[in-house]
């Protein structure tokens, strides 16, 4: 689950060595916006601190296939070993980014042994989330989904949804409407409440 902003600047702080903090470069990106496109030399590495990115790809019938979204955290961590980027990254929600330096991380994580440590450890979180996220995809009821995403993901019962439940639909792949009909059911039976950014088990 997504932590508060200061909370993830804070994270990051404390995985990247001291030597990246005043190499990294803070911005915003509106919605809709390409951070980076497919075949492009990667430069930067990109952290999302608030909003909401996908990694895309088109099909062989021309159609967007969504590969990854990141609600918070790394977005392009494949890009560290690759001479181009294999996929679109774009902004579906207004986005915080922090951007650092491609070449100074390698760097640093080829001469930093406890911050090569840190890295790896991150990337375990990320395998781990990813394998919750293929089980969750694997259930076939949107109830299922939900009550999955609130026991796996959620902080003490609670899931925070900044980005919206369009945005979480998209997340359970599943319609917002299916969503929707399940929400009200679910509250209707008294299993959750429903909160202004949030859904808590009840």
């Amino acid at each position: 689950m997504p932590t508060s902003f200061s909370q993830a600047i804070a994270n990051l702080n404390a995985l990247l060595p001291d030597t990246l903090h005043p190499l990294c470069q803070s911005t915003s990106v509106k919605k809709g916006c390409l951070i980076f496109e497919t075949g492009k030399k990667p430069d930067w590495m990109f952290f999302v601190v608030h909003g909401e990115v996908t990694l895309e790809r088109l099909s062989q019938h021309g159609d967007t296939v969504v590969l990854q979204r990141t609600l918070q955290g790394f977005v392009s961590e494949a890009s560290l070993e690759s001479s181009h980027y294999h996929c679109d990254a774009r902004a579906v929600a207004d986005s915080h980014i922090i951007q650092i330096p491609l070449a100074a991380m390698a760097d640093a994580l080829n001469k930093d042994p406890a911050f090569a440590g840190r890295w790896i450890h991150m990337l375990n979180q990320e395998v781990k989330r990813l394998r919750l996220q293929c089980e969750r995809l694997n259930l076939k009821s949107v109830k299922d989904r939900v009550l999955h995403l609130l026991h796996t993901e959620g902080q003490n019962g609670q899931y925070q949804v900044n980005t919206g439940l369009k945005s979480l639909a998209g997340q359970l792949g599943v319609t917002h409407e299916a969503l929707y009909r399940t929400l009200s059911s679910l509250e209707q039976q008294a299993v959750i409440t429903r909160e202004a950014k949030s859904l808590r088990l009840a």
